[in-house]
């Protein structure tokens, strides 16, 4: 049963508009703090802790928009008029944009938190009460700062309430330097660990929360944007910082890679961080399975198809026996492509040939099916040859315009801080016994064979784990990050995702991999790696300088 952080009823609704959280159009959302009435609102703790849901309540996650992050990389491709696909990868995204302000929106959630723990301090609240949620609050602003931090760079840091009756233009404060706002971070997390439950949060944040949080800043941060002088101090404050999450003892891999982000699973042991999401609301605003599955099945819609797979990420996974499919001795036959491959790519991917809601999917050219690949962009077909499958349940994705999953998103798992142990260890000091065995308890689960330990070398093993990481961490949104830091976009990121098309000639069905539809990306490597600050910030607020570029 979902806990009171996803009970936004009607009290809810009151408590924003006593609290005069009403989003404005005003540089960090400033209001008069004379619209909070104190006496209702911290007079208990069912109160304070309403006034708190709201803060996780805004925690973004991919499952009610129709264009989530994986569609800004080479995963996955949108629509041809989603925003990802006209904006995002053509580096059509400016200062005066409305999507680069998502991201700096997030002052609104920061200002929340900052209240909350300001008044529950002042508060005849128990000290116990005080101790944890304040430090759940602290959490919950360093995270937002996080996704400032890692779209825009240095950014304000604002830790108090601020009134503009009281204080007139000084609330209006300049950006703090990147390396400032990397610190406070990372300091609000280690301060915060100890007064934090060990155990699983329900949807709050615990000790292990906290210090995945702050080890994630740190493998950003040791990464090449931030760390062109690849200083190895950094990779080791990483380690340090995922290894205390290891040596928590609370956390292990769940055994089964598809069911693991089900509904029914989703307060297994891997998980360290979630957004709770609640089921059962017939709104195609909010439903996943809406956007995400096949087309139609069985000449039925049974989803908008808003993103595919692409061809590369299809790629990526490897054969069964380990092994990339552009090894010589894989076995891969890219006439029988699907066949043999790691079991992740069945848990994740609808293809042709694959079995969906009880159909056998038909992608092929020249057959009367509703989902042969859209090469013209004139249907809503896959315009990629593929359909996401991972996270969906197939009892939802029935008609699932007009169902709602109610799994939770995980934002944090233990096979993320295996993997960001494994990266920063080897970068540290080299592929040693340390960083075989993190990344082979994520390939055992995969039932791909273990890496015998000492047969690679370090640029090899560094290979090894960004593949791991594409792979198991798909549709998670963490690889616009990981190509953002890594300094990989450019790369990635320009160019044309392909798609696969299947055709009979003389008889036999032919794949041909081809340019997707749609699937330009271009990458400016002299601006990209940061946002634009939005505009609208800019000219409330002179004190902000702009980010090169833009």
């Amino acid at each position: 049963m979902k806990n009171s952080i996803i009970n936004f009823n009607c009290k809810l609704a009151l408590l924003l508009l006593m609290t005069g959280m009403v989003s404005c159009d005003d540089y960090l959302e400033i209001v008069p703090k004379d619209q909070v009435t104190d006496a209702t609102v911290w007079a208990n703790t069912t109160n304070a802790d309403m006034f708190l849901n709201t803060v996780y309540g805004a925690l973004p996650t991919p499952f009610n928009v129709t264009d989530p992050d994986e569609d800004r990389t080479d995963n996955q491709l949108a629509k041809p008029t989603y925003a990802t696909t006209v904006v995002y990868k053509k580096s059509a995204y400016t200062a005066a944009s409305p999507g680069t302000q998502t991201q700096w929106a997030h002052y609104t959630n920061i200002r929340r938190a900052n209240m909350f723990i300001e008044k529950v301090a002042a508060s005849a609240l128990p000290d116990s009460y005080k101790k944890e949620r304040i430090a759940e609050a602290r959490f919950l602003r360093a995270y937002y700062y996080m996704l400032l931090w890692t779209h825009y760079g240095g950014v304000p840091i604002i830790k108090n309430v601020l009134n503009i009756t009281e204080q007139g233009d000084a609330v209006f404060q300049p950006r703090n330097t990147d390396a400032e706002t990397f610190k406070f971070i990372t300091d609000e997390c280690a301060a915060i660990a100890a007064d934090l439950p060990n155990a699983q949060g329900n949807g709050r944040a615990t000790k292990g929360a906290a210090l995945t949080l702050k080890g994630w800043c740190e493998l950003f941060n040791a990464s090449a944007l931030k760390n062109p002088s690849n200083d190895k101090s950094k990779w080791a404050l990483a380690a340090a910082t995922n290894k205390q999450v290891m040596d928590l003892n609370v956390y292990r891999l769940f055994p089964n890679y598809e069911t693991m982000l089900y509904e029914a699973n989703e307060k297994n042991n891997e998980v360290i961080f979630s957004k709770e999401h609640l089921a059962g609301a017939p709104v195609i605003s909010s439903s996943k399975e809406g956007y995400w599955g096949a087309f139609k099945v069985g000449g039925s819609q049974q989803s908008f198809c808003g993103n595919q797979p692409t061809q590369d990420m299809v790629d990526a996974y490897r054969m069964s026996n380990g092994k990339p499919i552009t090894d010589p001795t894989s076995g891969y036959d890219p006439q029988n492509p699907y066949a043999n491959r790691e079991k992740r790519f069945y848990s994740s991917i609808v293809y042709d040939g694959s079995v969906w809601l009880g159909y056998t999917m038909v992608m092929k050219q020249g057959v009367n099916s509703d989902n042969a690949t859209d090469i013209n962009n004139s249907s809503d077909a896959t315009n990629t040859g593929y359909y996401l499958r991972k996270s969906l349940e197939e009892k939802n994705a029935v008609n699932g315009q007009n169902m709602l999953s109610g799994a939770d998103f995980q934002m944090f798992r233990y096979a993320e801080v295996l993997l960001s142990y494994a990266e920063a260890q080897n970068e540290a000091v080299g592929p040693d016994p340390s960083v075989y065995s993190a990344l082979n308890q994520v390939r055992v689960r995969a039932e791909l064979p273990a890496l015998i330990s000492g047969s690679l070398s370090q640029s090899e093993m560094r290979t090894a784990i960004a593949q791991e990481r594409r792979v198991e961490l798909y549709m998670e949104m963490k690889r616009y990050h990981d190509l953002i830091r890594t300094k990989t976009a450019e790369v990635y990121l320009n160019g044309t995702s392909k798609a696969m098309r299947i055709d009979l000639v003389n008889g036999k069905w032919v794949y041909t991999v081809i340019n997707a539809p749609a699937g330009s990306m271009l990458f400016v490597a002299a601006k990209n790696y940061l946002w634009p600050i939005p505009q609208s910030a800019i000219d409330r607020n002179k004190n902000l300088t702009q980010n090169p570029g833009y």
